[in-house]
């Protein structure tokens, strides 16, 4: 039993983090920093990113203050988020992370109820 525990823990840690993951940063309603490990994916050139349920941490900071840090491949990059309030959000967040993760998305959708997820697109914050 403890085999087959460790097994599922490790093909889930492996779908989450194997590649093409970044890390966000928000601020927490106190103003410290939260990072976060997010999926994301790129269309038509813009950056979009996916909260699991609107009761992530880090969608609720960003809804707060949409101002965030998208750290990638070792590049900082600001951006402002903004929720993609369209229904069709949802099924074109949903059609890009299946696209880019594969077999690993299936996995966490066998774990992780993806049916309420929010698309977040990051545009560059205004000069």
């Amino acid at each position: 039993m403890a085999a087959s525990a460790a097994a599922f823990s490790a093909a889930t840690l492996w779908a989450l983090e194997a590649g093409g993951v970044a890390v966000v940063a928000t601020r927490r309603p106190s103003g410290a920093v939260r990072s976060t490990h997010v999926w994301y994916a790129e269309r038509n050139g813009e950056l979009w990113l996916e909260a699991g349920t609107p009761e992530n941490a880090w969608f609720r900071d960003i809804l707060r203050d949409p101002a965030l840090t998208f750290i990638a491949n070792g590049i900082s990059t600001p951006y402002v988020a903004r929720r993609v309030d369209d229904p069709s959000g949802h099924s074109e967040i949903r059609s890009l992370i299946r696209e880019k993760y594969g077999v690993r998305d299936r996995w966490v959708g066998l774990i992780v109820d993806t049916s309420r997820s929010v698309a977040v697109r990051l545009l560059p914050p205004e000069g």
